[in-house]
């Protein structure tokens, strides 16, 4: 599990694929790596990833075809840059919300503005997700934390502060560019819970 407050970026240094998953190898500042160990939960981009072997400032990871399938990590190229963050310990701030590292589909960025001091950023998304998302609800986009401050048609607006724009990679987007997106944990449990109600 995930607060979707980034602490570092990556670089993808290579993406193996084979034929049903591939092997992801990310560099990182060592000091990143630290305190990791094989095992560990690490989400990059959002997708929560198990750290397979750790050497020389860089961590390869598995990737199942269902994260292929569902996610931006198949489109990696090397030098990629990848926003990446540790699993939560249960002592930790939950500083943006519950992110499980579970990507639900893809989406696509569509334009920004200046706004003052913040860039508003739309964000393309696909139908069967739009109606997990609220205005001032939460989504996670490439794993980061982000409130959604508007919805119309078939697009979400996120309103980012500078900070967010320096430390992740959504300043490197350009139009078209593929996002992951994981939507809130709870509009999806409180749908499931509610859906025999619906069906009378």
């Amino acid at each position: 599990m995930f607060t979707g407050i980034i602490q570092s970026m990556g670089t993808v240094a290579r993406l193996t694929a084979g034929a049903s998953s591939a092997v992801l190898e990310i560099k990182a500042p060592p000091a990143f790596w630290a305190d990791v160990n094989l095992g560990d939960s690490i989400a990059v981009d959002g997708v929560c990833l198990t750290a397979k072997h750790i050497a020389g400032g860089a961590c390869s990871f598995d990737v199942s075809r269902e994260t292929l399938d569902r996610s931006i990590v198949g489109k990696y190229k090397t030098g990629s840059k990848t926003n990446l963050e540790k699993a939560l310990r249960a002592t930790d701030r939950l500083g943006g919300h519950i992110v499980q590292g579970h990507v639900d589909g893809v989406g696509r960025f569509a334009a920004k503005k200046k706004a003052g001091e913040y860039m508003e950023m739309d964000f393309e998304i696909q139908k069967p997700l739009l109606r997990y998302m609220v205005e001032k609800g939460s989504v996670s986009i490439n794993g980061i934390s982000l409130t959604v401050a508007k919805i119309t048609r078939g697009k979400i607006r996120i309103a980012l502060i500078p900070h967010t724009l320096k430390e992740t990679n959504l300043s490197l987007l350009f139009p078209s560019s593929p996002v992951n997106i994981e939507c809130d944990i709870m509009a999806k449990y409180a749908e499931k819970l509610l859906q025999p109600i619906k069906n009378g």
